[in-house]
């Protein structure tokens, strides 16, 4: 601690009294906006700082960063250690990472809950994170300047200490911290200008990879406590149906069972080990009562649809100019119709949970996206309160916004809550694929006007969908307000719909992508017509983006074939003053050599969309013979505004396009009597290897506010190849899957 050599004298007697105020680590906590406070609440009895723990420093110097998101594949740990360790000066991969308990100052500030979905976790994060490491820097570096007796602006943090200019004396962020947990929190740190990052920006290595590569990493399916048994459900196969009676003797007396017993949505099978419990299950006698949706079917489906496009003319979300009036004068008036099916999430991870029910309290361990909602979902089925049920969140195995739903929650819930010991639950792939929580089926009408000159003057587009806020509201509105009394959980659904725009967010699910229709076109005319059959929905990757996308930019297309114009060009008239839109959509023709030839039988197909505040567009290269699509290439540009982790921003467009392709390409869930068609990989299929097309991705520099990575590379792509079949081929294919004839 003495330096003769640079004239600093500071003896230990002299460090050990500076730090006297405190002798454990450091603790610091930043609010995301929403919550009431800022600051700390003083220090705990051993004299460490503990407010909210987004960033503790050990004494050993170790840095533990909690993260208020979950991972599942989209590098979000990465990301967001990211901006930590930029602005404390260490580097991403050796902060040390857990996941957040349940907690309200966790919340994710769009929604108000605690979630990761809508491809914001980075976005959200972006000036929080960043401001709590760049307080604790600031606060250690003002610990060393007491100690060192100079200004702070003669010291430096860098790599994990604290420097003094010009002297090369050090400390270290352990040795500091009991001091530091003494100094003011700085109410405007400040943050490190683009010039001077080390870390954003750069190609960072996954700080997930080692763990995942090697098996270390812990799912929720790897899950296993003391004295856990293993439950299987069945579930009535028509969607909606309910047990009617059950016969349970030869299951009951089948090895290793300890319980057969019915719950609010099927019968649980409990065993000691799971395959006893899925042997049990088959040779369990159940009468179901089917329920109203027995006769369904999705012809019947998509007729009830268009019935009601004709019957009710939908809520104008959008009424630009006088769309009635351009179709009075127009010289010609173009129509078409599209629509898509049900799609299930298929999540490599299928869909489980361990719950251990207490006298007093229960434990879950689980793959959620939304453990506030998860504390709901045991609650619901359990004599417990919210606040007794702790969540531990694990990685996921694929979330896609399957696991935003906490039905699988309930359900280990319900049979822990009667098993009376800790319970795993795990579906199969079929009940997986059967009982999900499906992207609408929706159906579309487009319309069109020209005038004599040609030119597009008007636009319709009548959307017939569902709202997932119907259906979600049954979680997400107690989650808000977990003191509420368990009796009051339905009319807070009732509150949250009717409170829509006011004390609640609207849902545009049904409308994103839509409504903000890009193109300049005069008059332009949105309306939704609300058509719910009863089939449970939920989000799916970039929710109503997916669709929409498909059916705005595959209109377009038409629209430009029936203008004679090149698709390319036709777009970029149309784009004038969207300059982000255009500056991708630009960059995705340079870099596929629109216009230049193409190898023989070789056709491209192009698409352009915003979505969670990122821009992309995707040019797709094929060919098509005796009605197979082969897809050779596909080039996307991507505008996410300021990129912390190139490399992660890449992996996403590619696997969302590889996502986007599987489903464009085969994706349908159909129902007939009620029942769901799909039930494993076989006959709904993933895109294997052997399919993958080459993927090029260009990334936009930017100085705009991060946006999203995760979702935004989904929905061009099913227009931009349903746009190249039609050169190929002439076909336009104005429903999903893409199948020529």
């Amino acid at each position: 601690m003495t330096d003769q050599t640079h004239g600093v004298n500071v003896s230990r007697r002299q460090f050990i009294k500076a730090t006297a105020t405190a002798t454990g680590g450091f603790s610091l906590s930043t609010f995301l906006p929403g919550c009431a406070t800022f600051g700390a609440k003083g220090l705990t009895d051993d004299n460490r700082w503990k407010a909210n723990a987004w960033l503790e420093i050990t004494p050993d110097s170790e840095v533990i960063f909690t993260l208020d998101r979950v991972e599942m594949g989209q590098g979000t740990t990465t990301g967001l250690t990211t901006l930590l360790a930029e602005e404390l000066d260490v580097e991403p991969a050796t902060v040390s990472v857990k996941y957040a308990p349940v907690a309200n100052v966790y919340r994710n500030p769009d929604y108000g809950l605690q979630m990761t979905g809508g491809s914001n976790s980075l976005s959200s994060s972006w000036g929080q994170i960043r401001e709590a490491g760049a307080t604790a820097r600031e606060m250690l570096v003002a610990a060393a300047a007491e100690v060192y007796k100079v200004p702070v602006d003669q010291c430096q943090a860098k790599d994990g200490q604290v420097v003094l200019l010009g002297r090369g004396n050090a400390l270290s962020y352990g040795e500091l911290a009991p001091l530091a947990a003494s100094q003011s929190i700085p109410s405007n740190p400040t943050l490190k200008p683009a010039s001077e990052f080390r870390f954003i920006g750069k190609q960072n290595k996954r700080l997930d990879i080692t763990g995942k590569v090697n098996g270390q990493t812990a799912y929720g399916i790897d899950t296993e406590v003391e004295g856990m048994a293993y439950a299987v459900v069945s579930r009535c196969p028509v969607l909606g149906g309910k047990v009617k009676q059950f016969d349970a003797t030869k299951a009951l007396a089948s090895n290793g069972v300890v319980g057969v017993f019915e719950i609010y949505n099927g019968v649980a099978v409990v065993a000691e080990q799971y395959w006893q419990a899925r042997k049990a299950q088959s040779i369990l006698d159940i009468e179901w009562d089917e329920g109203p949706l027995s006769t369904l079917s999705s012809d019947e489906m998509f007729r009830t649809f268009k019935q009601a496009a004709i019957e009710e003319e939908g809520e104008r979300v959008r009424d630009d100019g006088d769309f009635e009036e351009a179709e009075n004068d127009a010289e010609k008036v173009f129509e078409a119709e599209y629509q898509t099916p049900f799609l299930a999430h298929a999540t490599l991870e299928p869909m489980n949970c361990v719950v251990d029910i207490r006298d007093d309290n229960a434990v879950v361990w689980a793959p959620t996206q939304a453990p506030d909602l998860a504390r709901i979902a045991v609650a619901r089925v359990t004599d417990l309160s919210p606040s007794d049920v702790d969540v531990n969140v694990t990685a996921i195995g694929g979330g896609f916004g399957r696991r935003l739903t906490q039905d699988f929650i309930e359900e280990a819930a319900a049979v822990a809550y009667q098993a009376k010991r800790p319970i795993k639950l795990m579906w199969s792939r079929e009940e997986d694929t059967q009982h999900d929580w499906y992207r609408p089926a929706t159906y579309h009408k487009l319309k069109a006007t020209f005038n004599s000159s040609g030119d597009v003057t008007g636009w319709d587009h009548q959307i017939v969908a569902p709202n997932l806020l119907d259906w979600y509201i049954r979680d997400a509105a107690p989650a808000q307000y977990p003191w509420a009394p368990k009796f009051m959980y339905g009319t807070l659904g009732s509150i949250g719909l009717a409170m829509q725009g006011i004390a609640v967010p609207e849902d545009k699910t049904a409308i994103e992508g839509a409504v903000e229709m890009p193109y300049n076109i005069a008059n332009i005319q949105v309306r939704h017509t609300h058509a719910d059959i009863g089939v449970p929905v939920s989000f799916w990757r970039s929710v109503g983006h997916s669709q929409n996308a498909f059916y705005v930019e595959s209109f377009i297309d038409e629209l430009a074939h029936e203008t004679a114009t090149d698709p390319y060009a036709f777009r970029r008239s149309l784009l004038q003053g969207h300059p982000r839109q255009l500056k991708v959509l630009e960059l995705a023709a340079e870099q596929s050599g629109w216009g230049e030839p193409l190898p023989e039988g070789h056709y491209r197909g192009i698409a352009v969309h915003e979505s969670f505040k990122s821009y992309a567009a995707q040019v797709v290269e094929l060919s098509v013979n005796n009605g197979e699509i082969k897809v050779h290439r596909i080039i996307c540009a991507i505008d996410c505004g300021i990129v912390v982790n190139p490399d992660i921003v890449k992996a996403q467009m590619e696997g969302g396009i590889i996502f986007a392709l599987t489903a464009a390409l085969y994706g349908e869930i159909s129902v007939k009597n009620g029942r769901v068609a799909q039930s494993n990989f076989d006959d709904y299929p993933l895109l294997r290897m052997n399919e993958t097309p080459e993927i090029d991705v260009h990334i936009v520099d930017s100085n705009e506010s991060p946006s999203g990575v995760g979702e935004p590379g989904v929905p061009p792509l099913a227009p931009a190849v349903a746009n190249a079949i039609f050169a190929a081929t002439g076909q336009r294919l104005r429903s999903l899957p893409l199948r020529p004839a």
